[in-house]
């Protein structure tokens, strides 16, 4: 297009772009403040608050990795020593506050699935499948066993057999002021009460196939949850039981009971509604590994040689079920409350921490939550472990965490991290951009960094990380690119450190739109779209939608449309050219769209080839000058409004038959057809002369029966009367612009 076509364009573009709101400014911002954009980017030793925002993580440390790749319950004594139950291999170790770990129990089954500890430091182990309730002591103190000179003498460990249930699991155990302990056990749903003098007896059976998890209660009372029904029952000493509430979900997981007698539980798994499932969801156990050993390593010394031939299933809490999980109180007084629900994570473990907040371990991205009320909740820390499966006592007031995949012991809290780091994800502004100002909403000792490329992946020949000096503007300081992305240090002090969001300021460079396809429909008319206003942002370099326009049938108009986009995502606007054939000038047809179609009368074109040119400008969008326009040629197309004529019209009677003669003309496309009706009857094709349709002019001469002629009616005997014939003919050109014409044949 030439330069007098684009000052032309300007001009006419220009009341509408001083009128029209633009969709997309100029200057354009990043903002990230919601959990769920904050999740994406990477945190280490900072937590990310489920109303958004970022504060430093509690403390989070590794204490001990054991050759077992699966813990799923964990005790701590009377001086912080922790005792973990394991499968692959089965054992229970002994792990001292500083890490030091001790096998003290490796049974023949395939999991030991449960512990606690009573106040004399005694371990209760129970195992599974077809497992038993151990009771682990310490024997004796050996200086023979004794690491090195100078340390202290390492105890031995002696197990025997507690409590046989004869039930194929043992999920729970737990023990009561009194020094009762509760087995709850699978198959039939029995919950087994064994004395502190060792006599046991059945305290309650379900209809359930098992009971899951127990707790006891502030008032001596069992609390249980069941796996088929997701049923949390309140069972008296006296055995008596009621259920408190019937969950949502299949499975209860895990049980936390506070001070004031709130019952927390979690349930997992699709509950289908007059069914029980079939019990809890199976997994694969492998044969253990060395840690930290490449994959396909032997299996770790002293691992359980039934675990070790290959894969063993194992039912295993929770785990395979779909749907996600959920939290829910019940309160003293038995009135239940959702709190918390996630369709990703599922829940192992509930647990206390210092000050009364209730922890979630959650799996299978390893992940800790805090639940700080309805819908309220902080994504705490991640794990290097798939699954965090219980929860205990730290000495100072924090808590031991265990995992699975790997079966590995740590330490939450119970103070913060000193320093947090946390990555943003990667922000794409599809174009080349200049990166402005940041705006950080922030609290306490907060630092704020930046960098930017031209590749999504940061490794890949980024700029350094810039500090952004909040203090003189917050100019990011990093070069014009496509990508950038931003990271935040917290530190420990008073105020607590807190970054609430972070807003960058960017601008695109502006490129010129685009137009993609032009179609030309003759005969149609396009009706208007009402156009519905959207409360989202337009997101830059995704195509957006246009429904195709409602077209109804016109002969007389003629319907354009076409497919434009800008990868600023800026307003366009078009304008409408057309050209004859021959002609160099293009003459405009209509200018100042908005909607990506029009049509028109096409009685303004004469007769003849035309092609049509759609100029797309993102004048609405950028000040004077600035604008960019792209320009698009449709294929060439006819107009052609003019009907043929018909000319020589002729007909005569020749015995029975009546021969035609004329000729069809149209000055600009050929002749497509014709027809013919005798007397008023149905229209009949003819062929021309030569039988092929294809030239302006088109010669017919056919012949047709004459109809009979009958006697007069009521006259037996008397001649055929003389009639009269009505011939019609009619002709179309390419363009269906139609030709009549009629002859009277006159009887002889």
């Amino acid at each position: 297009m030439g330069e007098l076509l684009a000052r032309k364009i300007l001009v006419l573009l220009s009341a509408l772009t001083l009128s029209t709101l633009a969709l997309a400014e100029g200057t354009r911002t990043w903002e990230q403040s919601k959990f769920d954009e904050l999740v994406k980017g990477t945190a280490k030793g900072v937590a990310l608050r489920g109303t958004g925002g970022l504060e430093l993580a509690p403390a989070f440390r590794a204490l001990s990795t054991t050759p077992s790749t699966y813990i799923w319950s964990i005790a701590s004594d009377s001086t912080g020593n922790i005792y973990a139950a394991a499968g692959s291999p089965a054992r229970v170790y002994r792990i001292t506050p500083d890490g030091q770990s001790t096998t003290i129990f490796e049974p023949q089954e395939l999991q030991v699935q449960s512990l606690v500890v009573d106040k004399n430091n005694t371990v209760y182990a129970a195992t599974a499948p077809d497992g038993k309730v151990y009771r682990i002591q310490q024997t004796k103190v050996a200086a023979e066993t004794t690491a090195k000179a100078g340390a202290k003498p390492a105890p031995s460990w002696s197990a025997t057999t507690y409590f046989d249930p004869g039930s194929k699991y043992i999920w729970d155990l737990v023990l009561d002021n009194a020094g009762n302990l509760y087995v709850a056990t699978g198959d039939h749903g029995e919950i087994y009460k064994v004395t502190a003098n060792g006599q046991h007896s059945l305290f309650f059976k379900a209809d359930e196939v098992h009971i899951r998890v127990l707790a006891i209660d502030p008032k001596g009372n069992v609390i249980a949850g069941s796996d088929g029904s997701g049923l949390v029952y309140r069972i008296t000493p006296a055995g008596e039981a009621f259920v408190l509430y019937s969950a949502p979900k299949k499975e209860i997981t895990a049980l936390a009971i506070d001070k004031a007698g709130n019952i927390y539980a979690a349930g997992a798994g699709e509950k289908r509604p007059g069914t029980m499932g079939p019990g809890p969801a199976m997994m694969i156990l492998a044969p253990a590994q060395n840690p930290g050993a490449a994959p396909g390593a032997p299996a770790a010394v002293g691992a359980n040689p039934a675990a070790a031939p290959g894969m063993s299933p194992f039912p295993a809490p929770g785990l395979g079920a779909s749907g996600g999980s959920e939290i829910y109180r019940i309160a003293p007084d038995g009135a239940p409350e959702r709190l918390w629900g996630s369709r990703e994570d599922l829940v192992y473990a509930l647990a206390f921490d210092q000050g009364g907040r209730l922890v979630a371990g959650t799996g299978n991205r390893g992940h800790i939550f805090a639940i700080n009320g309805v819908d309220d909740f902080t994504d705490l820390v991640k794990a290097s472990a798939s699954q965090i499966t219980a929860f205990a006592n730290a000495p100072g007031g924090g808590l031991y965490a265990s995992s699975s995949n790997l079966g590995k012991i740590f330490v939450l809290g119970p103070g913060p991290e000193t320093d947090g780091t946390y990555e943003s994800d990667v922000f794409d502004a599809h174009n080349f951009s200049r990166w402005g100002r940041a705006s950080l909403r922030a609290s306490g000792n907060v630092q704020l960094f930046a960098r930017s490329g031209n590749v999504d992946n940061p490794d890949r020949n980024w700029s350094p990380w810039t500090p952004v000096n909040l203090a003189t503007g917050a100019e990011l300081g990093v070069p014009p690119a496509r990508f950038v992305q931003w990271k935040s240090v917290l530190h420990a002090g008073t105020p607590a450190a807190r970054v609430d969001s972070v807003l960058l300021y960017y601008l695109p460079k502006n490129v010129a739109p685009e137009v993609d396809e032009i179609t030309v429909q003759q005969g149609y008319r396009y009706q208007q779209i009402p156009k519905i206003a959207s409360t989202e942002p337009a997101t830059p370099g995704q195509p957006r939608f246009d429904p195709p326009p409602p077209a109804v049938r016109d002969r007389d108009s003629i319907g354009i449309r076409w497919q434009a986009h800008d990868d600023n995502d800026d307003q366009l606007v078009y304008a409408l050219y057309y050209r004859g054939d021959g002609e160099s000038r293009w003459l405009l047809l209509k200018s100042n769209l908005t909607d990506r179609y029009t049509s028109f009368d096409a009685s303004l074109l004469p007769d003849g080839g035309y092609t049509v040119r759609v100029v797309a400008s993102d004048a609405p969008s950028h000040s004077p000058g600035e604008a960019l326009s792209a320009e698009r040629e449709s294929a060439r197309f006819e107009v052609d409004g003019t009907s043929p004529v018909i000319e020589k019209l002729a007909a005569s009677i020749d015995g029975t038959q009546i021969q035609v003669r004329f000729r069809a003309v149209d000055a600009y496309s050929p002749i497509r057809r014709a027809e013919y009706s005798l007397d008023g009857g149905d229209w009949q094709f003819v062929e021309p002369v030569g039988q092929l349709a294809d030239s302006k002019s088109e010669d017919y001469d056919f012949l047709m029966p004459a109809p009979r002629v009958d006697a007069a009616p009521g006259l037996a005997g008397s001649t055929p009367t003389s009639s009269d014939h009505v011939v019609v003919v009619r002709a179309y050109d390419r363009y269906d612009n139609l030709a009549t014409a009629k002859v009277v044949v006159r009887g002889k």
